[in-house]
């Protein structure tokens, strides 16, 4: 597929380069580690002044003191995205939901409004962001986070009958984009002095230039490899311009000990292959970072 091509060559430009390996998916739904369903029933009858105690000395016991890790997210395809039963998969909802089942927890994916992801985060509402979310100083002053996982980029995404005028950054200055509020996306396009128009998410973005209402979009290049070009759902868009080069990570509650416990799960998970076959599942091998 030529705009997958693309994509990767520009993944690769910003030094991702990966080896396969082959193992399965984690199948995640709705909830995950239904095995310690007991065990965490039993915990939780401890009441909520034993649940917030744990809470106060550890956001891991909080977590397997209620029994569920409750993971803030998007509909973000490859990442975060609904099959054809209803149910979250994604590299990121796969990885979510076996991380849960490390801990002896369910899984519950919420979405949320990725402009208040630290709000979520901080009320409780959620416990961690697991949706392909970029490493930028913001974010780490503002959550405790796990190491980077993934490579990305943003990309600015055009109509294809159009692509040829927009080649250089200095091409596209007199464009109107959509972009995700409160997004890596959003900062570039402020930071260049471009037109803009905040959506509710990425994908709210690409409908826009679909529909003619934006001349473009800057969305996550992963999100641009499997939803923009040939065979794809928006055959006649493509992406041009690559404006950075940036990291995914998972984020907690500043000073959780959740983000160790993950660092952890991820190392595991990359040796024993079990990370690297989920990548390939859904397409992102050559983004993924060694662990």
């Amino acid at each position: 597929m030529k705009s997958m091509k693309k994509v990767w060559a520009l993944l690769l430009a910003a030094a991702m380069t990966m080896s396969l390996a082959a193992c399965g998916s984690s199948g995640s739904s709705s909830s995950a580690g239904s095995s310690a369903a007991g065990s965490s029933a039993a915990s939780s009858s401890t009441g909520s002044a034993s649940s917030e105690q744990a809470s106060s000395d550890s956001d891991l016991a909080y977590i397997q003191d209620k029994g569920v890790l409750v993971v803030g997210i998007t509909d973000f395809e490859p990442m975060d995205y609904k099959d054809a039963s209803g149910n979250w998969i994604g590299f990121d909802a796969d990885m979510a939901a076996a991380f849960a089942e490390s801990l002896g927890v369910d899984v519950e994916f919420v979405e949320i409004d990725w402009d208040n992801k630290v709000l979520e985060l901080n009320s409780k509402t959620i416990d961690c962001v697991w949706n392909g979310m970029t490493l930028t100083d913001e974010v780490l002053s503002a959550m405790e986070c796990s190491n980077a996982y993934c490579n990305n980029a943003q990309v600015v995404i055009v109509p294809a009958s159009k692509a040829d005028q927009y080649q250089t950054v200095e091409a596209c200055a007199d464009l109107t984009f959509a972009v995700e509020a409160g997004s890596a996306g959003e900062a570039e396009v402020s930071a260049l002095g471009y037109n803009y128009t905040p959506v509710k998410a990425q994908s709210d973005a690409l409908m826009e230039v679909a529909a003619g209402t934006s001349d473009a979009a800057v969305i996550d290049s992963l999100m641009a490899a499997a939803m923009v070009g040939e065979g794809t759902g928006y055959a006649d868009l493509t992406y041009t311009v690559g404006l950075n080069s940036e990291e995914y990570g998972v984020g907690f509650r500043k000073g959780s000990d959740l983000a160790a416990a993950l660092n952890d799960f991820f190392a595991a998970a990359y040796a024993d292959g079990s990370m690297i076959e989920c990548a390939e599942t859904y397409g992102v091998q050559a983004a993924l970072i060694e662990q």
